[in-house]
Formats: structure tokens, sequence, C-alpha cells
């Protein structure tokens, strides 16, 4: 991020309808357009968390983010650069009837409306452009995806500086404020099952977010730092449970795993490997990369990968 441009995120929220994609617009009050719902990012809030924030705040409806769409750009009146970007956001029947919108001071009316609708009451180009992105998806048949997502613990005492065993070295003050920026982020994507290397920073890293979701901890010697240094590691078990049950899924690890679960993740999803893993892999201390996968047919590739750091 820079400081001279304004940052924003928001959404493609949509549903099926008698077997269609619908689409749900926003009709702003004070602007009198028509737009995907948006926002501007809060002081100390990462992209992910302030879309599923906008997208709650303006329509009413809570839903977890799916596969990113995109980045919209555009000058405004001031002259600073406007930064957006999107993902795609399911609404389920339950999470439509759970709204609790009513027409207020930004927001005059939302709509559902059928794809070529949506295109075609857009107020601006570059709300089209993101909404285009999200109907290639849909041609392509991915529409539903879930996250696995590889994490790094929080930064942790060094190693020469701690007197007992690697996997008891703890988090340091930031470390510890990394771990819970990232809580919002990854509910955002809608984690459910958290799973986390057996050394204290990884099981630390996630424990805020375990309590804000109010789920357990998994955790694993098979994505150590310790199992994967002596051999005795399962990078591979792990990664291929995780695929299987279709759930998103976060696994925090450490910086020398982190490589093998990007990889292991590619073959269990019939992946083209390239340098986007390693890419997604080079982490640093609180950050995670977001692998989305189709949630209907995950042996046809990871659909797309994001990665996100916090900004402490």
């Amino acid at each position: 991020m820079t400081e001279r441009a304004v940052y924003a995120a928001g959404g493609v929220v949509w549903r099926l309808a008698a077997g269609k994609v619908h689409v749900l617009l926003v009709h702003r009050t004070k602007y009198r357009d028509v737009t995907l719902p948006k926002g501007k990012v809060d002081p100390g809030e990462m992209l992910a968390e302030t879309a599923a924030r906008e997208i709650l705040e303006e329509t009413g409806i809570r839903t977890p983010l799916g596969a990113p769409l995109g980045v919209s750009r555009y000058v405004l009146p001031s002259g600073r650069e406007k930064v957006v970007h999107y993902w795609a956001a399911h609404a389920t029947d339950d999470a439509i009837r759970a709204s609790g919108f009513v027409p207020n001071g930004e927001i005059a009316a939302v709509e559902w409306v059928s794809a070529k609708k949506a295109r075609a009451r857009l107020s601006y180009p570059v709300d089209r452009e993101i909404l285009d992105q999200f109907l290639r998806l849909v041609d392509d048949g991915i529409r539903e995806t879930f996250p696995v997502i590889a994490l790094r613990h929080g930064k942790a005492v060094p190693r020469d500086e701690w007197d007992g065993s690697d996997a008891s070295r703890p988090l340091l003050p930031r470390g510890k404020e990394q771990a819970k920026a990232i809580v919002g982020a990854l509910r955002a994507f809608g984690v459910r099952r958290i799973v986390s290397s057996s050394a204290v920073r990884c099981v630390k890293t996630v424990t805020p977010l375990a309590k804000a979701l109010g789920r357990r901890i998994d955790e694993t010697d098979l994505i150590s730092q310790d199992a994967w240094e002596d051999g005795s590691a399962d990078v591979r078990a792990v990664v291929g449970r995780r695929v299987r049950a279709g759930k998103p899924a976060v696994l925090c690890s450490h910086g020398p795993v982190l490589p093998e679960i990007l990889s292991e993740l590619a073959l269990a999803t019939g992946t083209m490997p390239g340098s986007y893993l390693s890419s997604a892999a080079a982490l640093e201390t609180g950050a995670f990369s977001v692998a989305h996968v189709s949630a209907t047919n995950p042996g046809s590739g990871i659909v797309a990968i994001e990665t996100h750091a916090p900004q402490v």
C-alpha cells in the first residue's frame, strides 16, 4: 500500500435462483448510482477483512469471501488514486434470510438481478470489468470455492536467544500483535478448521483465531519444523485431508515447511507447478497465502492464490 492511494475492498455477491446466477447491486443514496458493495479500509484492517465488513454493512448479508476477482483503479476528484480489491462472495439462502438490511443514508436499496441485467445497470465501467471477471469463472464452471490457507507463524524469539528447545520458542510482542491482526482476515475467508504445527510459536499464532471462532486447534507434529528437519514430517497427509474435506481451513507452519505445503497442495489439486508456488510460500512472519479450490471439482486445479500480510 502507498500513502498516496485510497484503498477499499468489496465483492460480487451472488446467489442461485431457479438455477441461474443472480448478483446483488447496491443503490447509493448520496451519489444516486448503482454499484457493487464496497468501502474504504479502516485503520488496522486487512483488505479481506474490509471486503467482508463492507458487504455486511451495505447489504446486511454475512458471507465468506471466495476467489479474488481483481482490482479496479480510478482517480478521485481530489486527484488521489482509489484502489479497490474485489472477491466473489456466495450468499446462501440462510444468510439472505438473516439479513437485517433497511434503507439508510448511505444505501437506498439493494437489488438482486440476473448477471445480464447487472452488467447493464452498473453505473461504472470499472464495476462491469469486475463483474465480467466473475462471469468468466462462472462460464468455466467455477462458482463455489473453498480456501486452504498456508500461514507462517508470528515473529518469535530468535533461536540464538533462546535456551530451551526450538519447539518451545515463544512469540515476541510483535508476533502476538500479528496473531491478533490476522483474525479478521482469516474469518473473512470463512475459516472453520485450524491445523497447527505443535510448536509453541505456531499454536500461539492461531490461538486468537481459535478463541474468536470458538474452535479447537488441531495440533500436529506432521507439519512441524522439527519433524521436517529429521525427516518424520508428513505434509502430504495433512494437506490431502484438507483438500478431501472441502472445508475452509488454515495450516499454520514454518518458513522451511511452507514450500512443501504449497507443492503438496498443487499435487493434491492437479495444479501445474510453477514459480507462483514459490512466491506464495515465501511468507513473512504472520503472513498467509490463500489457495482457492473448486468446491465441486477439487482436482481441477487451484483457481487462484493470493497472499496477505498484517501491517504490524
